[in-house]
């Protein structure tokens, strides 16, 4: 509470209630908030809600007189009989001003105090009656009353002093009031109380009993004030800047909740608080988090350290420390949620269900690291996600392709502007759980450079041995990793650093055969482009032998990927004809495909008959891709003993050409072939397909034979 400006008023601005006015039973009652009219004031009101000006032109036209009471809670603009005290003051209006937005503004004074009898009507405004509450008056003062009276002044002027504002013509007003009623009244008007202690001295009758309450209130405030002058004059000398701001904050704070004003920046303190006391976490960093909470707490609002430290505290309470989502270990529900998805891959499904048996028997094993190294298309990040729906948890991708900073797995120090933790942490938090199943797209096209290697900063978060304890260089707390289901996904595994690799247990994928995409791309391929496409499966009749063609003749590839996309060509086609009008069913055969897709884009070479050429042998070859025919063509020259290679050869198959020739030096006997004839020939070897690179140590039986 603290004193108002309005007490300096001289005794003249609070009037004399006439004795000779003769007050109505009935009375036009206005409600005001936040304020409580005591007696001899005189307060200037805004007037804007529509009941409250009908009540205040209805007694300007009358007597001008009007019964102000205060609101309870102060938030309602309408109010009810129930939501209003029942004493109040009967005011006159003095004067009244209509504003420009349609408000009044009217000064009243309080005449005399009344209590609310009955309500005679409610709308358009309240009209009451009410009993005059006449207060005893004070002929003779006594002695305890006048050492009371003497106590309520120096009480004010001490206060007034403590608070730097003490005014002698203020004082000279208090010091003239001989009743003890009046005395209280100002006193009292001007303290910055709670509205309900305020309703309170208004409803104390006895002069003498309002005044010892109001001196109970001052003697409250004298302690509070005194306390702080005493703190002010011991830290004065040693406080810092910063240390006088959080103290006059402080202050102000205290204030403000005293009036229940409290500022958005505590509530904001309040609210971290609260969360952090709800939020479950290990001893460490809760620990941390009180520490940078006090912190926070004694830094100005606007500085912009406080913003890095509310920044962090918000990551405490975000990150998931130890809540996690509960696993689903039946095994054969999860054994066909894997199915439901996915045709085929059994090495993988049954890797996970032995997971699964495991964790079944032992709740507290680590989360495996597995690596699905494989062909584009095969299905491996969507096997993820199978694996996350089959064993109940969120699941949380990553794509690592093109990485270069290791900050993007631990995160920059705090020191930074803008600096946030890595996406290990990011991903933990956007999922809600630590036992997500999280997916590192792409580990083998991870890079490095001058910034860092993120491919040693993920050491140690794929390292069962160490992950329970990763600390990221923005929370700089360990933060256990352990419950995680770490998959990461590669083409291929020569890429990917061997410290790296040693830690993951790699599963290979194959390509598929023509069986299995065949199975693909009538039990999910094809359903899916038909309902992403808008038509009905009664419309397209696409079988097994034109599904067939398509995936030889238009597709080259181990996975699927282009084969759905085929499907959709066919499916978008056959969409706009259904639009156009058409009904179908439109049946896709040898003689539409290709009105459908075009000219075949690859032809078999299977049935090629190679056996009478001499020269000419046909290997096999391995793709990222899947598997391919590899002709060799030997061709033999006059020369002088050169041996040719074209066909954009690598080093290992140069050096098998090499051998191949040797071996067959060493075999001249059993060949019949003179030794000189070797001297006499260039020997040319040709691999088909020139603008592509070939390497491999397996072609040199190959070569031995064309040879």
């Amino acid at each position: 509470m603290e004193f108002d400006d309005t007490l300096s008023h001289s005794m003249d601005d609070f009037g004399e209630s006439p004795k000779d006015l003769e007050i109505p039973e009935s009375l036009p009652m206005m409600a005001v908030r936040d304020v409580v009219v005591f007696n001899y004031m005189i307060i200037p009101l805004f007037v804007g809600r529509p009941g409250s000006v009908e009540a205040v032109n209805e007694a300007v036209n009358g007597n001008k007189l009007l019964m102000l009471v205060t609101q309870k809670d102060a938030t309602k603009d309408e109010p009810t009989e129930k939501d209003l005290y029942t004493v109040g003051m009967v005011s006159m209006i003095m004067r009244t001003l209509k504003l420009p937005d349609g408000r009044l503004k009217v000064l009243v004074q309080a005449l005399s105090k009344a209590q609310i009898r009955e309500f005679e009507q409610k709308d358009p405004y309240f009209k009451v009656k009410v009993d005059l509450l006449e207060e005893p008056e004070t002929e003779n003062v006594s002695v305890e009353t006048e050492a009371l009276m003497r106590t309520v002044r120096e009480q004010t002027e001490k206060i007034m002093s403590l608070r730097g504002i003490l005014s002698s013509d203020l004082m000279m007003i208090i010091n003239n009031i001989e009743e003890p009623g009046r005395l209280a009244d100002l006193v009292g008007s001007n303290l910055r109380l709670k509205i309900g202690e305020s309703q309170q001295i208004l409803e104390t009758i006895g002069p003498v009993e309002r005044l010892q309450l109001v001196a109970e209130l001052l003697l409250k405030e004298l302690e509070v004030s005194t306390v702080q002058a005493k703190i002010q004059s011991d830290a004065k000398e040693e406080m810092s800047k910063s240390q006088r701001e959080y103290f006059l904050r402080e202050q102000i704070q205290a204030l403000k909740r005293e009036l229940g004003d409290e500022d958005s920046y505590s509530q904001e303190i309040e609210e971290l608080h609260k969360s952090l006391q709800k939020k479950k976490m290990p001893k460490y960093a809760r620990k941390e988090a009180e520490k940078q909470l006090k912190r926070l707490e004694m830094m100005h609002p606007d500085a912009s350290e406080a913003t890095i430290v509310r920044t962090y505290l918000d990551w405490f309470i975000d990150l998931p420390w130890k809540k996690g989502s509960k696993d689903r270990l039946d095994l054969k529900i999860a054994a066909e949620q894997l199915d439901e998805g996915h045709y085929g891959l059994d090495k993988i499904k049954e890797r996970i269900l032995e997971y699964l048996a495991v964790r079944k028997l032992n709740k507290d094993t680590k989360g495996p690291i597995i690596c699905f190294v494989g062909p584009p298309g095969v299905g491996k990040t969507s096997l993820g996600q199978a694996i996350a729906k089959a064993m109940n948890r969120k699941f949380y991708r990553l794509s690592l392709g093109g990485m270069r900073d290791e900050a993007e797995i631990r995160g920059h120090r705090r020191t930074y502007i803008g600096a946030l933790p890595g996406r290990i942490l990011q991903g933990l938090k956007t999922v809600g759980t630590n036992n997500p199943v999280f997916m590192m797209d792409e580990i083998d096209k991870i890079g490095d450079d001058y910034r860092g290697d993120p491919s040693s900063a993920l050491l140690e978060v794929l390292d069962p041995e160490q992950n329970f304890t990763f600390s990221d260089h923005y929370m700089n707390l360990p933060f256990d990793l352990s419950k995680v289901m770490f998959i990461t996904t590669a083409n291929r595994s020569d890429t990917i650093p061997r410290p790296l690799l040693d830690r993951m247990e790699v599963i290979q994928l194959s390509g598929y055969t023509l069986e299995e995409k065949k199975v693909i791309a009538q039990r999910y391929l094809l359903p899916r482009q038909i309902e992403e496409n808008g038509i009905k499966p009664r419309q397209i009749k696409l079988n097994d032998a034109m599904l067939e063609k398509v995936i030889r003749n238009y597709t080259h590839e181990a996975g699927v990927r282009n084969l759905e996309r085929e499907l959709g060509k066919i499916c978008r086609k056959i969409a706009r004809k259904v639009a156009e009008g058409g009904k179908g069913p439109y049946s896709i055969s040898i003689n539409t495909i290709e009105k459908y897709l075009g000219p075949p884009k690859y032809l078999p070479e299977t049935d090629l008959d190679t056996s009478a050429q001499p020269g000419l042998v046909v290997g096999l070859a391995w793709t990222e891709v899947g598997g391919e025919l590899l002709h060799i063509e030997t061709a033999v020259l006059q020369g002088k003993g050169k041996l040719i290679l074209t066909g954009h050869l690598g080093d290992v198959m140069k050096e098998s050409a090499q051998a191949a020739l040797s071996y067959c030096r060493s075999r001249k006997d059993d060949l019949g072939v003179d030794a000189a004839y070797f001297d006499s020939i260039d020997i040319h070897i040709h691999v088909p397909a020139g603008a592509i690179p070939k390497d491999g140590p397996s072609a040199g039986i190959t070569m031995t034979t064309a040879l």
